[in-house]
């Protein structure tokens, strides 16, 4: 599923942030790219899911048999690949392998007195090799519908990951998935919850309109380009006209357009993806950090307040909305960076902002050789480039501290 592979890709990428660990951030980039190769339509959407059978047969296509590693890779080589990802003659799924890595590499590499780094390049080129070969296989069929909220959900997958990373194709791949959802689905107003085969239709849930925002505002902060900041606000702003309701002092489900139901449904509870009204609350407050409406504010907050007492009582229903408290409550770091986009200085300081794993924060910048863009953020007035160097503002309430030029001092103000 898309929005499985979505959230997923987040959390290893956050846990290699958090951690440093190559092994998440591999986790993280053999993900996406899979999305990438497999889950991705030529206009820019993302398909919704692919099959898990081909041929009538459960798992044939992602299966393997020794004699079919033996084909591809050689007996010796086959052996020792087969033997890191757990390949044996019983098979553990219907008389093949599912791959895995039974034992930690390291121990492998000594149980089979191979040098660590000998044993990783060569089952990196083994798997370049056997994806090579399973390509010639029949391919499952996918779901090629795309679902808005699920783009919304990969679309701040890749744009986080690219930015975090240095993967450029991620953020072109999130630009083009950006363009396609605005050009397709939403029309200023509304927006459409499917589209397939050059068609949009049925009226969009409060989940589509939070989770595109959501995606949209972090392909802004990862390439600051003004019409992603834009499109969120827009979505933002429909999203209030259509699903909030003053009386319950949240958000429903359904638009005040949609169709009469007897009950009008209001999911508060965060499951396999969160609810609709955690991400809209979230995204609201990071709005209006960076745009400085208190509408935004207003109509983020009060929904924090009304399911306090749930939260409480049961908290693992409610991550991404406890998310959203911790980010209100702890004074947020507003971050500022001003410099050339092609500056190697001005990319040493966003490294510093991205490499790390600083969820409470927002982060806006301009490129001051690109005119004026962007100037009527609050964050971004009266701020500057130093003696003509790219620079970083760390703020909370607006309040800065003193702007720096080094990625050193930037990391320092920001605890890392």
């Amino acid at each position: 599923m898309l929005y499985d592979n979505a959230l997923l890709a987040k959390l290893y990428l956050h846990g290699f942030q958090a951690t440093g660990r190559a092994l998440y951030r591999r986790v993280t980039e053999e993900t996406l790219d899979y999305v990438l190769r497999e889950m991705t339509d030529p206009e820019g959407g993302f398909y919704s899911s692919q099959d898990a059978d081909s041929e009538g047969v459960e798992g044939k296509f992602f299966v393997w048999s020794p004699e079919e590693i033996h084909a591809v890779l050689g007996e010796d080589q086959g052996n020792l690949v087969g033997g890191f990802f757990g390949l044996t003659e019983a098979g553990n799924f219907e008389g093949k392998t599912i791959f895995n890595v039974p034992q930690p590499p390291e121990d492998f590499s000594q149980e089979y007195c191979i040098p660590l780094d000998q044993l990783m390049d060569t089952v990196r080129a083994a798997k370049k090799a056997l994806l090579l070969a399973r390509e010639e296989r029949i391919h499952p069929m996918r779901d090629d519908k795309v679902l808005s909220s699920w783009n919304g959900l990969m679309l701040r997958a890749m744009a986080e990951a690219g930015a975090a990373l240095g993967r450029e194709d991620y953020i072109e791949a999130a630009r083009k998935n950006a363009d396609f959802l605005l050009t397709n689905l939403f029309d200023g107003n509304r927006l459409l919850r499917t589209y397939r085969d050059g068609h949009a239709k049925l009226l969009g849930y409060l989940e589509d309109h939070a989770f595109v925002a959501d995606g949209l505002l972090a392909l802004y902060e990862a390439t600051f380009e003004q019409r992603w900041l834009a499109g969120a606000a827009a979505l933002a702003d429909s999203m209030i006209q259509l699903f909030w309701d003053d009386d319950i002092g949240g958000f429903y489900d359904t638009g005040a357009d949609h169709e009469d139901l007897v009950v009008r449904p209001r999911d508060t509870f965060d499951n396999a993806q969160p609810c609709g009204g955690s991400v809209a609350a979230d995204v609201l407050l990071r709005l209006a950090v960076l745009t400085g409406n208190q509408v935004y504010s207003e109509k983020g907050a009060k929904p924090l307040a009304a399911l306090s007492q749930l939260m409480a009582q049961a908290p693992s229903g409610f991550g991404q909305w406890l998310g959203a408290v911790d980010f209100h409550l702890s004074q947020p770091k507003e971050i500022v960076i001003i410099g050339p986009s092609g500056d190697p200085d001005t990319q040493r300081l966003l490294e510093t902002v991205n490499g790390n794993f600083l969820p409470n924060k927002v982060v806006a910048g301009m490129d001051p050789t690109q005119g004026d863009a962007g100037l009527d953020l609050p964050l971004l007035e009266d701020r500057g480039m130093v003696e003509g160097r790219p620079t970083a503002y760390v703020c909370q309430n607006y309040v800065c501290q003193l702007p720096v030029t080094g990625a050193e001092a930037l990391a320092e103000q920001l605890g890392v």
